[in-house]
């Protein structure tokens, strides 16, 4: 009886590991195989350990532009979408004017005009506001080449991508129930505090997934910031190409070290997704 004992209770042990793996997708076990197939290719390939030792350089330059700008378009665009929702219709008519402005441009366009239009606009501005201080010989005039183009970049990401992140609070907030800012207001709680502590919590709650794809998304645009000269590994991949004429390797590796990161992270999201539909179903 107990070898029997042991014998169920190791299948019960093995049941959920076999579930498991029978739920795997098909194409991420294909995407698992081709990585290790090109990580196998690169351990005996000279050519191949020499670009991707070339291009990993530009790992951290890619997630410092990509970090510091999605947080800094998750913080404008979570102002946007609340002037979106305001009940002031100025702030909401200011707000959808921007929204769809930005979102009917190319990225690549937005890229280029911060970068030569914008960021000389502004150094003309701010020169033109320290004009006194800079006539009475307090400070020296701003030029614009004092302002790097990783700096530029991550402006134009921000301004980009501030404009669908604002649509996503928008969505989430319009998702709570109307009848719980009603309570708070009908409690002696103002428009504001009510958002701030009944309706916010609850709609960042909901959004988080979709605030996750959006820096999948940006970590991939990313890319374009190569344009302006910044060394993220496209940069760095398309220098090498350039000066070797090793086009195939080396792209080979700048798709493969993308997909990897992308991949990571959305791996990452759907398991995040998973956990809060799980506790919303408790």
């Amino acid at each position: 009886m107990s070898a029997r004992g042991d014998h169920r209770e190791h299948t019960s042990r093995m049941l959920p590991f076999t579930d498991s793996l029978s739920r795997l997708p098909y194409w991420l076990l294909v995407v698992v195989l081709l990585a290790v197939i090109f990580l196998w290719l690169m351990i005996n390939d000279s050519d191949y350990r020499v670009i991707f030792s070339a291009t990993t350089k530009g790992i951290s330059t890619t997630f410092y532009v990509s970090l510091i700008a999605y947080t800094l378009a998750t913080l404008l665009g979570l102002l946007v979408g609340l002037m979106r929702v305001s009940r002031i219709r100025i702030l909401d008519e200011l707000a959808s004017f921007y929204v769809e402005v930005i979102r009917g441009v190319p990225m690549l366009v937005i890229l280029y005009y911060i970068a030569f239009v914008g960021a000389p606009a502004l150094v003309n501005a701010l020169n033109w506001l320290a004009a006194p201080l800079i006539n009475a010989g307090w400070m020296a005039a701003i030029n614009v080449r004092q302002v790097d183009f990783t700096a530029r970049a991550v402006l134009a990401l921000m301004f980009g991508y501030s404009a669908f992140i604002s649509e996503i609070f928008r969505a989430g907030i319009e998702s709570v129930a109307k009848g719980q800012m009603e309570a708070a207001l009908a409690v002696g709680m103002t428009y504001w505090q009510g958002m701030r502590y009944i309706v916010l919590p609850q709609a960042v709650r909901n959004v988080l997934p979709p605030l996750g794809n959006e820096f999948v998304a940006m970590l991939k645009d990313s890319a374009l910031v190569s344009v302006l000269g910044v060394q993220d590994i496209t940069q760095l991949g398309k220098v090498y190409s350039a000066s070797t004429f090793k086009f195939f390797k080396t792209y080979n590796v700048v798709a493969f070290l993308y997909l990897i990161m992308t991949m990571g992270l959305s791996l990452l999201i759907r398991t995040l997704e998973k956990r809060l539909g799980t506790h919303k179903g408790e």
